[in-house]
């Protein structure tokens, strides 16, 4: 009889192209329970010295708290290209948590990276920030603020936070001009301002990254993605981000998905391999 051809493949010491899931690790102790991120990571040999870059991801959430499990599987891909992913919760508003408590759990989870960065086999001069909706603007105000002590908690305080690249999904960039959310906030909206955000303008401000760029200063590149059919973040947000980030110096890029909406059908295999394609150009 006649067999098939048998196939046959080597083997793979280097473990390449295959990754796995660290779960509920704890980065910060300022909430009871303690806050957690789950870290995706490349398949590393034991013996292995080799470091990786690295990626904190923030999922939009309304300020309240992430799901880190929505883009779990997409986030799988980058890391079997070789990067060490942190997809993070951060402290929920509606727990009575003001700003800047969000933010701050971002800094300090991007300095808990560097503090275990042998652990994890990091490369500390490689990191940056990811987020979506609330958690691109998370992601801008992180990479418009490196190492602002008014961000900054007790907790890793000998390391950084500063990052080497920033991508933002459909952010919120100036809540001033979110007229709608002021008139009728969340209650999202009013526990982060801790009280009626129409009298408490300045955390809004503070909150809103077109107000941080300035001229002069050194920033990390910037690869900003929006819709315009965005229904819940308008298109001109982003839009007038990215000129701003232009006219002040930044390596500031942009791609409008067409017809894209907030989340669901804005993402695409294409969209991902050129934010993809843009982290490993510049990290």
């Amino acid at each position: 009889m006649a067999y098939p051809e048998i196939k046959k493949i080597n083997y793979n010491p280097s473990l390449k192209g295959l990754a796995e899931i660290y779960p509920d690790i704890v980065f910060s102790l300022a909430q009871r329970n303690g806050t957690k991120m789950t870290i995706i990571s490349p398949q590393i040999p034991e013996d292995s010295q080799e470091k990786y870059p690295c990626i904190v991801f923030v999922q939009g959430s309304g300020w309240t708290f992430p799901n880190i499990y929505y883009q779990i599987p997409q986030l799988s891909q980058l890391a079997a290209r070789g990067y060490v992913i942190a997809t993070i919760t951060h402290r929920n508003s509606l727990e009575g948590y003001q700003w800047p408590a969000c933010l701050q759990d971002v800094k300090t989870a991007i300095r808990f990276m560097r503090a275990k960065s042998v652990e994890y086999h990091i490369d500390s001069d490689r990191i940056g920030i990811w987020g979506t909706s609330s958690g691109g603007n998370l992601a801008l105000l992180t990479g418009l603020t490196s190492d602002d002590p008014k961000y900054r908690t007790e907790e890793y305080a000998d390391f950084s936070d500063r990052v080497n690249l920033v991508v933002d999904c459909f952010g919120p960039t100036d809540l001033l001009k979110r007229k709608a959310r002021l008139d009728n906030p969340t209650p999202a909206d009013i526990a982060l301002a801790g009280g009626n955000p129409r009298e408490n303008m300045d955390v809004f401000i503070d909150m809103s990254p077109f107000y941080k760029v300035k001229e002069g200063l050194t920033y990390p590149s910037f690869l900003l993605v929006q819709g315009n059919k965005d229904e819940l973040v308008p298109y001109e947000q982003s839009i007038n981000m990215f000129h701003k980030l232009c006219d002040c110096g930044a390596d500031a890029h942009m791609i409008e998905v067409n017809n894209g909406p907030h989340e669901g059908t804005f993402w695409s295999q294409e969209l991902l391999d050129m934010i993809f394609g843009f982290i490993m150009k510049r990290l």
